[in-house]
C-alpha cells in the first residue's frame, strides 16, 4: 500500500459543525488533533488509539459557498488500519470516520454528532399541552385463535379478521399486505393467544401489527422537525399519556445555518438533496431510538410517526426536491397531508405508518398550522398573533373570524449564528444579562449555574464549564440592556462618547463595542455589526407583524403568544424593549413552548384534531411579505429601538426608557408617579 507523506508546507481550512468553529491546520494532521488545536468538541477516551469510537465524525463533500470551499473525497485520508479493525469488531456508524484515525488531505468541512460530544447541546423544546379529548387512529384486540385442523381451508388473515368481528362485535377488518409476513409466528408463539393492532380510516379498518399473548399498550411518536433542532415525544396513543421526550440537532446545520443555504448546497451539488434526505432520516432514526429506549419499549409496539416542519424540511424529510422553495414563486409539491409506511421513509419503524401535517404556503408549513391548532387562533373571539421565532419566523394573526399567516426571513442571528460571541444554548452560554444604569457594569447568568456573576461562589459553581459564548435569550437581554442603558441609542449605534466614562466601550476601528463578560483570557464583546445582525432580525420580523395587522385592519392585539424554542425563553418585557411585537400589556405578552411540537401531538392522539387542522389551514389567508409593497417601509421603520413611528405607552409603564425617547413612548397626559416600574439595574429577580 502506497503511503503518501504529509507536506508540512501545505495547510487546510476545516469546518467543524454544528458549532461552526473553524481554522487553518497542518496537512496530514488527523480530525481528532484539529478539533482539539481548535477547541471543537470532540470526544475521546483511548487517546486515540481507535479502541473506544467516541471520536466518530461525519464527513461531507461537495460545494460550500457559505464558507467558500469546495470538500472532495480526497480532503481525507483512505481508512487506515486502526479504523478497518474498528468497523470489523464494533458498530462505525456508516458514513462516520474515526477522528483519530482519518488525516486531512484538503479543505474540510465535518460534522460532530451528538454521541461523539463531550458537552451534547441542550434542546430546549418544551411542551405544553393543554387537556384533549384523545381519539385514536388505533384499537387493540386481544384474541383466542381456535388451532387450524388439517383440512381447514381458512387462511391465517381470515382467522384473524374474522376473530376481530366475532369476538369483539366489529367489522372484520382488513389485514395490511406488509403484515403478512408477522401472523404465522404471532399465532404460533402463544398458542393462539393474539393482540392485534387495527388502524381505522374513514374507509375500512385494516390490520396492521400483530403480537403473541396479551398486549394493552401501544405508542406514537410525534416528531417537530426544525431548521436548527429535531423534536420528538412518545406518547401511548390509547390513553394519551406522553411517556418520553427527546431532541437532538438537525445534522442538516452542516450543509447551512438557515433553510435557503441549504436549498443552494441542493442547487450546486447534483444529489444534494438525496444526501439532505439521508441526513435527516437518519436524525429521526435517531431520535426514535432514543425515545423508545429511554421508555423501555419495542420500536415494534410503535404504530405511527406524525411530523411536522417548515416547507423546506417538509419537502426533504418525504424526498421531494426543495429547490421549487428556493426561487419565486415558490410553489409547494403539495399542500396536503401526506400518509404511507414509516419504513418508505427509511424509518425503524416495521409496523408504523407515518403523517405529515399540510403546509400552509411556500414559506409557512407544517409546524405554523401545527402551532395553530395547539394555540387556537381560529377559536379565539379575541385577536391573537402567534409568533414562532426561530431562523425562519412563522407569524400568524387571526381570530374565529379570520386568519392571516406570513413568514419573515430572520435568519440565525436570534440563535447566536452571525453574532461575535453567539453560541447555542449550551452548558457555558450566557442566558441573561443585566446592565447597571451608572456604572454601566454587566452581570450575567450562564446555563448549568443557578447564580449570577458577582455572586459569591459563582466561578466554582461552573466547575470545568468554561464560559465561551452568549445564546439567544442572552443576545435579547444584552441588546435591550444596552439599550435601556444608554449605551447604543434609537437608531442601535453604540455611544463611543462613552468610552469616557466606562472601560467598558472599547474602540473597534471606526465602531465601537461593548465588553460583556471576562474572565481570564475570555473576553465578550456585542460589536456594532452585532447590534445591525439583531436590527435586521427583529426588523424582518416585526415588518411581517406589522403587515399582517395591516392586512387584519389595525387591531388591537392584547394576546401574543411567542413560540418555538428561542421564543419560550425570551422575556416579554425585553421582546417589547426591542420590539420584536408591538405595544400591548405586559401580560398579554406570554411564552407557549414548543407549539409546533404540542400540535404534532394533538394531531397523533385525536383523529378529530387532525381533521381540524386540515380544514382551518384551508382558510387561512397566506401573505408574501416579498411581494408587499408596503414591507419595505414598514422594516425600515422596525429598525429603530424600540420602534421609528409606533408608540410604546405599555412599555413606559413597567420600564424606565431612556430620557430622550420618554416623549414619545409614554402615553399622552400620563405622569410618572404611582407607576410600577422594573428597577434600574434591569429586570427584578
Amino acid at each position: 500500500m502506497l503511503v503518501v507523506a504529509p507536506n508540512k508546507n501545505m495547510q487546510h481550512r476545516v469546518v467543524f459543525t454544528p458549532s461552526g468553529l473553524d481554522g487553518v491546520v497542518d496537512d496530514g494532521v488527523t480530525v481528532l488533533e484539529a478539533a482539539r488545536k481548535l477547541g471543537a468538541d470532540v470526544d475521546s477516551v483511548c487517546g486515540g488509539r481507535g479502541i473506544c469510537g467516541r471520536c466518530q465524525i461525519t464527513p461531507s463533500t461537495g460545494v460550500f459557498a457559505k464558507w467558500g470551499i469546495t470538500v472532495s473525497q480526497d480532503s481525507l485520508s483512505a481508512p487506515a488500519e486502526t479504523e478497518i479493525n474498528y468497523r470489523a469488531k464494533r458498530a462505525l456508524v456508516p458514513g462516520n470516520r474515526l477522528g483519530c484515525a482519518a488525516k486531512i488531505c484538503g479543505d474540510l468541512v465535518v460534522d460532530v454528532p451528538a454521541t461523539s460530544q463531550v458537552h451534547r447541546q441542550v434542546v430546549r423544546k418544551d411542551l405544553d399541552l393543554e387537556p384533549i379529548t384523545v381519539d385514536p387512529s388505533f384499537s387493540l384486540f386481544y384474541l383466542t385463535i381456535p388451532e387450524a385442523q388439517l383440512g381447514d381451508s381458512i387462511s391465517a388473515a381470515d382467522a384473524l379478521a374474522n376473530a376481530v368481528a366475532a369476538q369483539h362485535k366489529r367489522r372484520a377488518p382488513e389485514v395490511a399486505r406488509r403484515t403478512l409476513g408477522t401472523l404465522h409466528a404471532a399465532m404460533a408463539k402463544a398458542e393462539g393467544e393474539v393482540t392485534v393492532a387495527v388502524r381505522h380510516t374513514a374507509t375500512a379498518d385494516q390490520i396492521v401489527a400483530a403480537w403473541p399473548g396479551f398486549v394493552d399498550s401501544a405508542y406514537g411518536i410525534a416528531v417537530d422537525v426544525g431548521s436548527t433542532t429535531v423534536a420528538g415525544h412518545l406518547c401511548e396513543i390509547l390513553t394519551g399519556e406522553i411517556v418520553g421526550s427527546s431532541g437532538l440537532m438537525n445534522p442538516q446545520i452542516r450543509f447551512g445555518e438557515d433553510l435557503m443555504s441549504r436549498v443552494s448546497y441542493v442547487m450546486m451539488n447534483p444529489g444534494g438533496d438525496v444526501e439532505l434526505t439521508r441526513a435527516i432520516r437518519n436524525s429521526l432514526n435517531e431520535l426514535i431510538d432514543s425515545l423508545v429506549n429511554s421508555a423501555g419499549v419495542s420500536v415494534g409496539s410503535v404504530l405511527e410517526i406524525s411530523i411536522v416542519g417548515n416547507p423546506i424540511m417538509h419537502h426533504i424529510v418525504l424526498g421531494i426536491d426543495p429547490t421549487p422553495l428556493g426561487v419565486a414563486p415558490f410553489v409547494l409539491a403539495t399542500n396536503e397531508s401526506v400518509s404511507g409506511w414509516a419504513t418508505e421513509l427509511d424509518l425503524n419503524l416495521p409496523n408504523a405508518g407515518y403523517y405529515v401535517g399540510p403546509c400552509i404556503a411556500g414559506h409557512v408549513g407544517a409546524d405554523t398550522a401545527a402551532a395553530i391548532l395547539a394555540e387556537g387562533p381560529h377559536r379565539s373571539k379575541e385577536m391573537q398573533l402567534l409568533v414562532d421565532i426561530g431562523t425562519n419566523a412563522e407569524i400568524v394573526l387571526g381570530n374565529v373570524e379570520s386568519q392571516f399567516a406570513a413568514s419573515s426571513p430572520t435568519g440565525p442571528a436570534f440563535e447566536g449564528a452571525q453574532i461575535s460571541a453567539g453560541q447555542r444554548a449550551t452548558a457555558g452560554a450566557i442566558e441573561h444579562v443585566r446592565i447597571d444604569r451608572k456604572t454601566l457594569e454587566p452581570r450575567v447568568k450562564v446555563i448549568g449555574s443557578h447564580l449570577w456573576s458577582n455572586e459569591p461562589g459563582f466561578l466554582e459553581s461552573l466547575g470545568d464549564t468554561q464560559v465561551k459564548g452568549i445564546c439567544g435569550s442572552g443576545i435579547i437581554e444584552v441588546i435591550a440592556e444596552m439599550y435601556l442603558s444608554g449605551i447604543i441609542d434609537k437608531d442601535g449605534v453604540v455611544r463611543g462618547e462613552l468610552a469616557a466614562k466606562s472601560s467598558r466601550i472599547v474602540g473597534d476601528e471606526r465602531t465601537f463595542s461593548y465588553l460583556f463578560y471576562e474572565h481570564g483570557e475570555t473576553k465578550l464583546f456585542v460589536t456594532q455589526n452585532d447590534v445591525r445582525a439583531i436590527q435586521l432580525a427583529k426588523a424582518a420580523l416585526r415588518a411581517g407583524i406589522d403587515l399582517l395587522v395591516e392586512h387584519a385592519g389595525m387591531p388591537t392585539v392584547n394576546d401574543i403568544r411567542l413560540a418555538g424554542a428561542f421564543g419560550a425563553h425570551i422575556d416579554p418585557v425585553y421582546a417589547m424593549v426591542l420590539g420584536l411585537v408591538p405595544d400591548c400589556p405586559v401580560s398579554g405578552v406570554r411564552s407557549v413552548g414548543n407549539a409546533a411540537g404540542a400540535g404534532a401531538v394533538q394531531a397523533l392522539l385525536s383523529r378529530q384534531l387532525r381533521h381540524e387542522m386540515e380544514d382551518v389551514v384551508r382558510k387561512v389567508t397566506k401573505i408574501e411579505t416579498a411581494t408587499e409593497p408596503r414591507f419595505q417601509q414598514l422594516f425600515v421603520e422596525a429598525m429603530a429601538f424600540p420602534h421609528k413611528t409606533a408608540a410604546t405607552p405599555n412599555l413606559a409603564k413597567v420600564i424606565d426608557l431612556p430620557l430622550r425617547e420618554r416623549k414619545t413612548d409614554e402615553s399622552p397626559g400620563s405622569t410618572r408617579s404611582g407607576r410600577r416600574r422594573r428597577s434600574t439595574g434591569g429586570v427584578a429577580e
